[in-house]
């Protein structure tokens, strides 16, 4: 995908540990993939909710221990950002705290869609919003409710909004986590030693030597505390609605989501590519870091040889933050750089696991054929991309698709390949786990599950 668009955030909470924030630390650094823009964490120590949040990576927000120190308590929660509803700036920072009958603080990923009639309607009743993001909407729902008890008062607030959430909750004494009735987002739980973990991907739990127990349900509420974990289901949904996209590129390899490994799916999507589109050439090259397993998977499929024919230097901002075709290009470049001796004098599958814009993918094919390949024929382990996502991935309008408006054999030519294919979407659900009716596939096909308000975008809220 290209690395411009940007896409969901990273959740975190662990409840009855006494190194609650360190290892809450270790967690974030395992998503740092589905956020790099904002982090923070707010522990609970029976008395007090106590935050620290910062703009940047993990290692920059906690790095000192002063960040840490301050952070008391035996639960924390905490929170990757990528901005997908208002701006990249601290104000949006989550989590995002209250004081309303008790402190509690929330940290929220994915989009709601009925956004700006709740805000209206509570504007029009005298609520102040500090920030741009959708997830405050959560935050005074919570607080306004009238219910008794915070799991009331939680139960109430999500049964108002619509769209994709997963989310922890903290209080001085509680740790909550809930997820949407069509499951978009993953949410799994685990266990270390007496202290319980949620996160949302395995992945984290590994970092910690947490075990993995089970995913959240769609529709759960966990609850934990004192008297430690029970469930409920109070959100009802007659349909699942994954998010294929976990699979296809966000999500890491080495993590369970929707119930088995991004690994053995993603090799699955290369090996039906290879079924599908196969090609006339002698290596398999993937664009990395996202495509490295589908690529594995269709070089076994195709029995054509894998190779490293593209370096990624991990070291480099996002190109998206650079302004400008010529500084993007320069950024590509830095980002990326070919392997001269592999691709010399070969004709090349270059696997990528999606296509948005097409414009790194562009760069990306010029650098390729400058190094010396004969030919590059370009696989996608995904179908065409025609219609936006409302649902926490940073395209929300027609106009920023590509196969929106270009056939495929248009992309071809202004990717400047010798042969582009993409994966069907008959394919693509097969290598699912748990069956086609499991996932949204709205970007693919303009299928959505839950119907969107007008005039959702990711500014909509700044004033």
């Amino acid at each position: 995908m290209d690395p411009q668009v940007k896409h969901y955030c990273g959740i975190f909470g662990i409840y009855g540990h006494p190194e609650a924030a360190q290892l809450t630390t270790l967690g974030l650094n395992a998503l740092q993939h589905r956020g790099e823009e904002s982090c923070g964490i707010a522990t609970g120590d029976g008395r007090r909710i106590h935050l620290h949040t910062g703009m940047g990576h993990v290692a920059d927000v906690f790095g000192e221990p002063e960040a840490i120190h301050k952070l008391e308590g035996h639960l924390a929660i905490g929170h990757n950002r990528y901005s997908t509803t208002g701006l990249d700036s601290i104000k949006n920072a989550q989590p995002f705290t209250a004081e309303c009958r008790g402190a509690f603080a929330i940290g929220h990923n994915g989009n709601l869609v009925n956004t700006n009639t709740l805000r209206r309607e509570m504007q029009d009743e005298g609520a102040i919003f500090q920030t741009s993001s959708d997830s405050e909407i959560i935050l005074h729902l919570i607080a306004r409710s009238q219910a008794d008890s915070m799991v009331d008062r939680v139960t109430e607030a999500l049964q108002q909004i619509r769209g994709a959430f997963s989310l922890v909750l903290a209080t001085e004494r509680h740790l909550i986590a809930a997820r949407d009735p069509h499951g978009f987002r993953p949410l799994c739980l685990g266990q270390l030693g007496d202290a319980w973990v949620v996160a949302s991907e395995s992945c984290a739990l590994d970092i910690i030597s947490a075990r993995y127990i089970r995913d959240i349900e769609p529709g759960e509420l966990v609850i934990i505390d004192e008297n430690g974990l029970r469930t409920y289901f109070p959100l009802e949904s007659d349909r699942r609605a994954h998010c294929i996209f976990e699979f296809v590129y966000f999500s890491r390899p080495d993590s369970i989501i929707f119930g088995d490994t991004v690994d053995k799916t993603r090799r699955k999507l290369g090996k039906q590519l290879a079924i599908e589109q196969p090609a006339d050439a002698e290596i398999v090259v993937p664009v990395p870091d996202s495509s490295n397993t589908a690529a594995l998977g269709y070089a076994d499929q195709s029995n054509l040889r894998f190779e490293i024919g593209l370096i990624r230097s991990h070291y480099v901002g996002r190109t998206f933050i650079t302004p400008g075709q010529d500084s993007r290009a320069a950024r590509v470049r830095l980002k990326f750089n070919p392997v001269r001796g592999v691709l010399r004098g070969k004709r090349v599958v270059l696997i990528e696991d999606s296509i948005v814009r097409g414009t790194t993918l562009r760069h990306l094919a010029r650098m390729i054929r400058e190094a010396g390949a004969r030919q590059i024929h370009v696989r996608v382990s995904s179908p065409p991309i025609i219609s936006p996502c409302f649902y926490g991935i940073d395209f929300q309008t027609h106009r920023e698709l590509i196969a929106n408006k270009k056939t495929v054999e248009e992309i071809r030519e202004h990717l400047g390949v010798d042969s582009l294919g993409y994966l069907s979407l008959d394919g693509m659900l097969s290598c699912a786990p748990n069956g086609n009716a499991s996932y949204c596939t709205a970007c693919f096909n303009r299928t959505y599950p839950v119907p969107v308000e007008n005039d959702v975008h990711k500014l909509m809220l700044e004033q």
